[in-house]
């Protein structure tokens, strides 16, 4: 079932200003590099991802996905021409460790986190160049 809402550029605004920080504590958690300081940060990216992929459809769909799962989202972010394709891959990197850095079934490597990290700042650095235009 697509479950979509409304919004628009002053939802998207405040997305992206939500993804920043989030992205902003996942990597200061990053930084201390115990088991889990890289489940808080992965947490935190993972949340940046999600905030900064609804930034751009918010933006440029004016709609986002409320879906409990992220494929619908990632189907809607691919979408947005040119970079959807690109945008929903990253989107799709981060939340495959959303349980494992969430609910800490497992502690997440430093690898998976670099990776998730990337995706990550992608994602938050694209909603933040939309939404300053």
């Amino acid at each position: 079932m697509t479950r979509q809402a409304p919004c628009g550029p002053a939802d998207a605004a405040r997305k992206a200003r939500l993804a920043r920080a989030y992205l902003d504590l996942a990597e200061q958690a990053a930084g201390q590099d115990r088991d889990e300081t890289r489940n808080a940060a992965a947490g935190n990216a993972v949340l940046a991802a999600i905030a900064a992929s609804d930034a751009l459809t918010c933006l440029r769909l004016g709609r986002h996905s409320r879906g409990q799962g992220h494929t619908e989202a990632a189907a809607l972010l691919r979408t947005i021409q040119p970079d959807g394709p690109r945008h929903a891959k990253d989107l799709a990197t981060a939340v495959t460790v959303k349980d494992a850095a969430h609910y800490g079934s497992v502690f997440v490597t430093a690898t998976t986190l670099k990776t998730t990290l990337r995706a990550a700042t992608r994602l938050v650095d694209a909603a933040e160049r939309a939404t300053a235009g």
